[in-house]
């Protein structure tokens, strides 16, 4: 079945939000299918961190509403955001340095034993189960995540969001400062979660990434959208063209951004 004839696993339509006097999204409108990876591109202050902290309820919206699989959504709150399913990967992963992958997976939401004390098997359990269908490679269930490495934390991190039932899953910059075996693993990540249909906003400032891990571009210029395009429609110059310069090439859908010409 071809993408567009599902209903969007996300629709966020005409979205404002202002802080003062200064529209850090203007009228924005972006949607993702379910199995699907969307780019969202721009320059510092573009407005699509701001976009995208709406829908994880980080950022109450001015105006504009938010459909998840067709029925309005009320998000006010992150804790909205996860009961329809949606969860945050940060740059910086959010992890407890100084405890174990089955730690990290269930903090603030640990398994205890009928005695009241942390049912620790029970945890690392869990954790194999999740990591098998995630990372079968991932060993390293006792080290503190300190000690692992840049791919396989973010595996915990993405293992913890999924392993709470998150269907749409925001990923802000997941390949950065990571090299290149690592970014690699990131990809097959993405490609295992893609798989079991699960939806990817992707926030990065890096093309490259973009155009190898997304199946959609949407740039953001000035708080608002200056287009959307499949990745295989637009080459990396005029992706460049749309953030720094604001201008819509051929294989791309204006936004009201575009500039003219």
């Amino acid at each position: 079945m071809d993408a567009q004839t599902k209903v969007p696993l996300v629709e966020m339509k005409d979205i404002s939000l202002a802080f003062g006097g200064l529209k850090a999204v203007d009228h924005a409108s972006i949607d993702l299918y379910p199995g699907e990876v969307v780019g969202l591109l721009g320059h510092n202050g573009a407005g699509k961190s701001c976009l995208i902290k709406v829908l994880s309820g980080a950022y109450p919206r001015d105006s504009g509403q938010i459909f998840i699989n067709g029925e309005e959504a009320h998000i006010a709150n992150p804790r909205d955001a996860k009961g329809y399913g949606i969860e945050t990967i940060y740059q910086t992963l959010a992890l407890a340095d100084n405890v174990d992958a089955a730690s990290n997976l269930y903090l603030g939401r640990e398994i205890m034993t009928r005695w009241g004390t942390l049912d620790d098997s029970a945890m690392e359990h869990e954790a194999r189960k999740v990591m098998a269908r995630l990372n079968p490679n991932f060993r390293r269930f006792k080290d503190p995540v300190t000690a692992l490495s840049g791919g396989q934390r973010q595996s915990v991190a993405i293992a913890r969001a999924i392993h709470f039932n998150a269907r749409i899953l925001i990923m802000d910059e997941p390949t950065a400062a990571l090299g290149p075996a690592e970014t690699a693993q990131v990809g097959e990540l993405i490609k295992q979660l893609k798989s079991e249909g699960i939806g990817i906003f992707l926030i990065s400032h890096d093309i490259h990434d973009v155009f190898d891990l997304a199946d959609r571009v949407t740039v953001m210029k000035n708080g608002r959208i200056v287009g959307a395009a499949p990745v295989k429609d637009v080459t990396k110059d005029e992706v460049l063209g749309m953030i720094i310069l604001g201008k819509c090439p051929p294989g791309a859908t204006p936004g009201p951004g575009a500039v003219a010409g």
